[in-house]
Order: structure tokens, then C-alpha cells, then sequence
């Protein structure tokens, strides 16, 4: 199959390339192009002529986008307009990676793919735009909705933590009152090879199963790591920042379950199997 991935350098996108070894791939990210500019996208789309366009490139940077609300525009609302005008002019098939933050996080349960989005924040509300551009655009189309994202090289949570849990000092404050599901990027390229064998349309929820505060993914992730500096749980009040972080991120993946699709592997289990190959 040919696979051509959007913001295959980041930290996804560098999970997909070796996940999908296998397929002729084409990686289009900066500075070779540019998603929002849509010329750009149609050269390269109609050169390689993909079979599937796995759109994984995207501003990122919650607090980023808050300052900077014409970039966060350009690149999740216009650049996901621009992929998905170009793949359905060439007859490939869309998976879009999206986001939690489309939710405002205020519900006591899981979010599932049929609950109204409400996003709080310009991230989420330009990931959102960029949803409704590829439904727009391109009718064969999947968007993969995943959260608390970590991969090989980072930037995360996870790496940031093991970075200062080997740094001696005071015990580090991490916030307890955020909730949501740690999900492995090998773990949603093994979702993107199951959709690419049995399509799902519309929204996929793609996180993994369990669920645990950051606090305690921070105390998983000093055990898994064998690290013993001191953690202690703080408020999300505690650590004030430019957008406001959602206090329920968790997803629901009803759309897996009712395609009779296999499950998410577990958040715990993911973990684990990351770290060992860090420290091993």
C-alpha cells in the first residue's frame, strides 16, 4: 500500500515510518512542505498518489497556540482542508489524528465518538476546525481521536519526567485532579494497520484502555523506570497556564467496539513495554 504521512518528523510520525516499513511510504512535513499552502500539498499528493494520506502533522503546543492564534489556524483548520482537498481530488482515503481537547472535559464519564465537541482552548478549537475540513473535503475519510500522547524521542510527559526524576532535589509536584489515558504511539499505529485493513468512517477514539490521574502515570512511570525521587500530588490550580488543560480526558472507544474491532491495549501494559526499551 501507498502510505503518505503528514508531519512525519514528529514524534508520531516517527512511529508511523518504522511502524509501516513495509508499505511504500512518502513523509511530507517542513520545511519540504507545507501543509496549509495548497499547492504544496497537491504537488506532492499528486506525485505520490497515495492510496491513504495518514494525517498526523500538526500545531501541537497547547500554550503555543493560545498566543499565536493565526498559526494554530493555519496549520490544524487551513493544513487539514488543504490535505483532504487534495487526497479526495486523487481518490486516497484520509486518517486524521485528532484530539481530547476537542471535549471541554467537564463530564463525569468518558467521552465517546457521539458526544457533542466543546473545545475550551485554540488548540482544540482549531483541531476541531481541521476535523470538520476533512469531513468536508474528503468523504473517505477516518479521524483518530487519541490523547496523552508519548513516543520514541518525545517530546511528553513521560520524558520530561524521566528527565527530572533522575536529577536529585525536593519532591516533584505533579497534578492529581486531571484525569485521562496514557496511550503509547506504537500503540496507535497498531490502531492505523487495523483501520487500514478494515475501515471505520467518521470518528475513532484511539487512546488506551485504563485510566489514571498525572499524577499517578508520573508514579507508574518512576516504578517502570526504577527511578526514587519523591512525588507529591498538587492541584491543577497549583500550576496556573496560558490555556486551560481539560480535567477529563479520558475516551471512550465505542466505534472499535461496535465495529468488532479488538480493544486499545492497556495504558500499564504500554507503559512498561516503552520504558524497558529506554532503560534496557
Amino acid at each position: 500500500m501507498k502510505l503518505l504521512i503528514t508531519g512525519g518528523k514528529g514524534m508520531l510520525g516517527r512511529t508511523l515510518q518504522r511502524h509501516f516499513q513495509q508499505h511504500e511510504l512518502c513523509i511530507a512535513d517542513l520545511p519540504e512542505v507545507d501543509i496549509a499552502d495548497s499547492r504544496s500539498v497537491e504537488q506532492v499528493i499528486s506525485g505520490f498518489k497515495p492510496d491513504v494520506v495518514i494525517h498526523a502533522a500538526a500545531m501541537t503546543q497547547v500554550d503555543a497556540c493560545e498566543s499565536d492564534t493565526d498559526a494554530a489556524f493555519r496549520v490544524n483548520a487551513l493544513g487539514s482542508a488543504c490535505v483532504a482537498r487534495a487526497a479526495a481530488r486523487h481518490g486516497a482515503r484520509v486518517i486524521a489524528i485528532s484530539t481530547d481537547y476537542v471535549f471541554d472535559g467537564r463530564l463525569d464519564r468518558p467521552y465517546h465518538e457521539f458526544d457533542a465537541p466543546a473545545p475550551r482552548t485554540v488548540y482544540g478549537a482549531s483541531k476541531l476546525a481541521g476535523e470538520e475540513a476533512v469531513r468536508r473535503h474528503c468523504p473517505d475519510h477516518t479521524i483518530v481521536r487519541i490523547a496523552w500522547l508519548y513516543g520514541e524521542g518525545g517530546p511528553s510527559f513521560l520524558h520530561t519526567m524521566l528527565k527530572l526524576g533522575v536529577q536529585e532535589g525536593e519532591p516533584l509536584k505533579v497534578v492529581d485532579d486531571q484525569i485521562g489515558n496514557p496511550t503509547s504511539a506504537e500503540a496507535v499505529a497498531g490502531l492505523i494497520a487495523r483501520l487500514l485493513e478494515h475501515p471505520i468512517p467518521g470518528v475513532v477514539h484511539g487512546s488506551c484502555e485504563g485510566e489514571v490521574t498525572w499524577y499517578g502515570f508520573a508514579r507508574e512511570i518512576f516504578q517502570c523506570a526504577g527511578l526514587t525521587r519523591g512525588l507529591t500530588p498538587c492541584t491543577t490550580a497549583a500550576f496556573p497556564r496560558p490555556a486551560p488543560r481539560p480535567a477529563n480526558s479520558r475516551l471512550e472507544k465505542r466505534m472499535l467496539r461496535l465495529a468488532g474491532l479488538p480493544p486499545m491495549p492497556h495504558w500499564q501494559a504500554e507503559l512498561e513495554k516503552f520504558v524497558s526499551t529506554l532503560v534496557n
